[in-house]
Parts: structure tokens; C-alpha cells; sequence
């Protein structure tokens, strides 16, 4: 080692202290610094997260703890039936004739809702059944001072019931859902559709009328109200401020539904179709439209009273809560068409599961069978072709095309992870068999049993599947599956 670096090291080692305190110095420097930071960036943080607060009114409501209703929404929470508010609309004079379509698929202890009834019920119905909504009588409006101008009072007091529904403060609401006492609702499907929607935006949900007449004479952009519709928290919140107000600038508005299409258009809020929503502006026997149902869940059917009882041989109520047996197992697949053909026998064989089965002496591909048969009319008998909103087909007697009709008669469990549903035979066809050579005449079956899975489990926008198996004399046995990978139905 050199002379100069001993004499280094030598200096170096005779002054620790000194470093040692300059060091620690521009630590606490540097730590101060830091500190002075973070407390700068924290306290911008909590000042602009309370500027988002006040600006951001629906926000601010979910944070307060007040009384009045609210929905608090735990947003990384699946939506499910308690966060849903049901609004029905109902009389006093039909309560006793409408409650059995109610009854069929309220949930006691589970659903929240009112039915709103335009007067106090008498003495005899104040023993209300709690198998019922709890009831509620709607609003007087006879003192306004443009009461004398409304034109249609009734519709007004439907409408106003989203206003009064939301008054009654409920918490934790994420969507409110409106229909009248004689539609009935299918919880299940509702709660899984409505899933797919962000309930904390404004959504105004619905669908069309069947008729071309009726959304001609209304509006193609409106939800009609018999079918139901649901409305998100937000959407109602600001809807609550601005109903009467809208009100009384269209006194002559005739329909409630109408009414509220035209205030959310002036709030600059549009329809969210959902095609599972029905009307039913039909007459008549709608079996033909429920045995080839569209390729979404049903959400509701409206009109019980006006059309045929749905399933034969029952009354209305009766045919209403067969229907509700197999919606009590699995509403995803509930009238869901499935089509698969008996090649030896040349026929083809379209499910509605829950509902019927159609067996034809002929193979026919889906795209045909697709189409609801024309067993129904239009709403209006003044109306002119084209009546509907979707295609159908016209049975003429071609025993090659004229189906063998089947309802459901039961359900069992077959196993622990299969459900059989039995359909019987409606009536005789009264039609030769289909003369193509190698067809084979479906006269003598009179059964005809469907294995599905407990649970359908398909992907989104997709049909099942279905093989016919080895079957006796009068019955036939068909067995759903999910489709293979580019599997035709034809």
C-alpha cells in the first residue's frame, strides 16, 4: 500500500463519529420528506373521494344512515329474489277471482311487494291471508286541480302505484317490478335475467305487444304494463321526483304504460327488451304459442282471464298452478323448445318442457317447427294481416304437418340428478297417417316421457339437444342433452 493510502485509511478510521452523524441527518431528512408526502397524498385522496360523495347524490344515499328508502347495494353480491320489490295493481271487486294467479307464485316470507287496491277492503276481506301480498290502498289524487282534466283516472292511479311501491321504503332494492293482479311472474327467471343488468344505472325493462295493432296504436318502444316490467333503484328514485309532475302535463294520456314510456322518454330514458315478458294480447287457445316458445326464459304471462285455461280439461286457476310444478323444479328450462327426430319412424318429435310434447309422421327441420302454430287470434277482431310480431304457421289439415299433441301430466324424480315429465295425450288427431313412404303412424301412442338433467346447463343463447330411446308400444322416450359441437337440427 502506497504512502498516500495508508495515510488515508488512517485519517478515515480516526473520524467515525462524524460520518456516522451526517449520515443519520439526511435520514431523518429523507423520512420527513416521505412522511410529508404521504400525509399530502392522503389527504387529497379523502377530499376528492368526498367531492365524488357530494356531487354523486345516489352514492351519498347508499353512505347515509338515515330513515327513507335506499338501496345500499352490495354490488359483489348476486342479485336474488330479496332484492326485488314487487308492485301489483288490483280492485277490490276482482281481488277474490285474481288471487289464485297471484297465490301461484307469491312467495310467503320470501317475496317483498304490496298489492295496491283502489279502495279499503270490506270487513269480510279485512282477514287478509298471508299466502297474499300484504295489501295497500292507493293514493287519493280527487283533490288535485287538474283531476277534472285527466282522462282516464284508473290508469292514472296504475301508474302512480311505482311512486307509492317506492314510498313504502324498503332497503337494499335493486329493481322494482310492476304488473297487474291477473299476470303471473316467474321469480327464478326474473332474478337471473335481471342479473344481467347493473342495477345501480337506470334501466327501464320490458317488452312489446304480440299485436302489431297494439304497439301501432301505443308505441313499437314501450313496455306494456300487463306483461310487467322492471325498473332499477335509480331509475325510480329519480322517477319519484318528476311522476306527478309529468302527470299533470299529459292529463290526456289513456294507459298507464303509455304514461310512463312517455315520462322516461322526457328523462331521456329508453326500453330494455326482454322477450320473456308476455302480454298476451291474443284470444283464444295460446297453446300453439307456448309450444314453440322464443329462445329466451319466460318472465311472465298476462291476460289469464281473456285466453283459453293453458292446459285442457282444467279451469284457468288449475291449468295456472300445473304449470307452476314444473317451474318449481327448473324455470331456466320452462317451455324451452327442444327438437330430435325417430329416424326408423320418420317423425319429429319438439318439446316444451313443462308444457307439451308434438309428435309429426315427417321430418321437419327446426326453422319450421320454430314457428308458433296459428291456434290463437288477434287481440282486435278489426285488425289486419299482418297480425303479429313473429312468424307462425297455419295447420290445414296436412297430416304430414298437423302434429299429435301431448300436455303434461306429471313429474317424478328418476334419479337423483334427473327429473321425468310424462305428457298424455290431449285428444285424437282425427287425420290419417302421413302418406310419404316410411312414415309410420303416431296413433297408437298415447304417453310420452322426457329425461332431462335436474339442472340446465347450456351456454348462452343455446338450445338443447334430445335422442329418442327405445320405446314400447304406446309410449314414446326422449331424453335431453346439451348439443355437440355443430351438431344440425334438421
Amino acid at each position: 500500500m502506497s504512502p498516500d493510502m495508508s495515510l488515508y485509511h488512517s485519517s478515515t478510521k480516526q473520524k467515525p463519529g462524524h460520518s456516522s452523524l451526517g449520515s443519520s441527518c439526511r435520514s431523518v431528512a429523507i423520512s420527513g420528506l416521505l412522511l410529508l408526502l404521504l400525509c399530502t397524498l392522503s389527504f387529497s385522496y379523502h377530499w376528492s373521494q368526498s367531492l365524488i360523495a357530494f356531487y354523486l347524490p345516489f352514492r351519498l344515499s347508499c353512505l347515509s344512515s338515515g330513515p327513507g328508502p335506499g338501496p345500499c347495494p352490495s354490488t359483489g353480491t348476486p342479485t336474488n329474489v330479496n332484492h326485488l320489490v314487487f308492485g301489483i295493481v288490483g280492485s277490490v271487486n276482482t281481488w277474490k277471482h285474481k288471487r289464485p294467479y297471484i297465490e301461484s307464485w307469491w312467495r310467503p316470507n320470501v317475496t317483498r311487494g304490496y298489492l295496491f287496491l283502489d279502495r279499503a277492503p270490506s270487513k269480510e276481506l279485512q282477514d287478509w291471508p298471508p299466502s297474499s301480498p300484504p295489501f295497500r290502498v292507493n293514493e287519493d289524487i280527487t283533490k288535485w286541480e287538474v283531476y277534472p282534466r285527466i282522462a282516464r283516472p284508473v290508469q292514472v292511479r296504475i301508474f302512480r302505484t311505482i311512486l307509492e311501491t317506492f314510498r313504502q321504503g324498503d332497503r337494499d332494492v335493486r329493481w322494482y317490478i310492476m304488473a297487474d293482479d291477473d299476470t303471473v311472474l316467474f321469480l327464478d327467471n326474473l332474478v337471473e335475467v335481471l342479473s344481467k343488468y347493473d342495477h345501480t344505472k337506470y334501466y327501464y325493462i320490458g317488452s312489446t305487444s304480440e299485436c302489431i295493432t297494439s304497439n301501432f296504436d301505443l308505441s313499437f318502444e314501450m313496455a306494456f304494463g300487463g306483461a310487467g316490467y322492471a325498473l332499477s333503484y335509480p331509475l325510480v328514485e329519480m322517477l319519484a321526483t318528476e311522476l306527478d309532475a309529468c302527470i299533470k302535463r299529459n292529463p290526456q294520456l289513456f294507459f298507464s304504460d303509455h304514461m310512463l314510456h312517455i315520462c322516461l322518454a322526457d328523462l331521456g330514458v329508453s326500453l330494455t327488451r326482454e322477450r320473456g315478458f308476455h302480454q298476451i294480447d291474443l284470444h283464444g287457445d295460446i297453446s300453439g304459442f307456448l309450444s314453440a316458445h322464443l329462445q329466451s326464459p319466460i318472465l311472465s304471462l298476462h291476460h289469464i282471464d281473456v285466453i283459453d285455461p293453458i292446459f285442457p280439461s282444467m279451469n284457468r286457476s288449475e291449468a295456472i298452478n300445473q304449470l307452476m310444478k314444473p317451474a318449481q323444479v327448473d324455470q331456466s328450462r320452462l317451455l324451452q323448445q327442444t327438437v330430435c327426430y325417430n329416424r326408423e319412424r320418420n317423425w319429429s318429435i319438439s318439446v316444451s318442457w313443462g308444457y307439451s310434447t308434438h309428435i309429426y309422421e315427417n321430418i321437419l327441420p327446426r326453422s319450421f317447427l320454430g314457428k308458433p302454430i296459428e291456434t290463437f287470434k288477434p287481440w282486435l277482431k278489426r285488425a289486419k294481416p299482418p297480425f303479429y310480431l313473429f312468424n307462425t304457421r297455419i295447420l290445414d289439415g296436412n297430416p304430414c304437418i298437423v302434429p299429435h299433441v301431448f300436455f303434461l301430466k306429471s313429474m317424478e324424480n328418476a334419479t337423483r340428478n334427473e327429473i321425468v315429465t310424462a305428457y298424455t295425450r290431449a285428444s285424437k288427431r282425427g287425420l290419417p297417417a302421413c302418406a310419404l313412404g316410411g312414415n309410420h303412424s303416431a296413433d297408437p301412442i298415447s304417453r310420452v316421457l322426457v329425461f332431462s338433467p335436474r339442472r340446465r346447463h347450456i351456454e348462452a343463447g343455446r338450445i338443447e339437444c334430445c335422442d329418442v330411446l327405445a320405446d314400447n308400444q304406446n309410449t314414446t322416450k326422449v331424453r335431453l342433452r346439451p348439443c355437440m359441437f355443430g351438431e344440425v337440427i334438421a
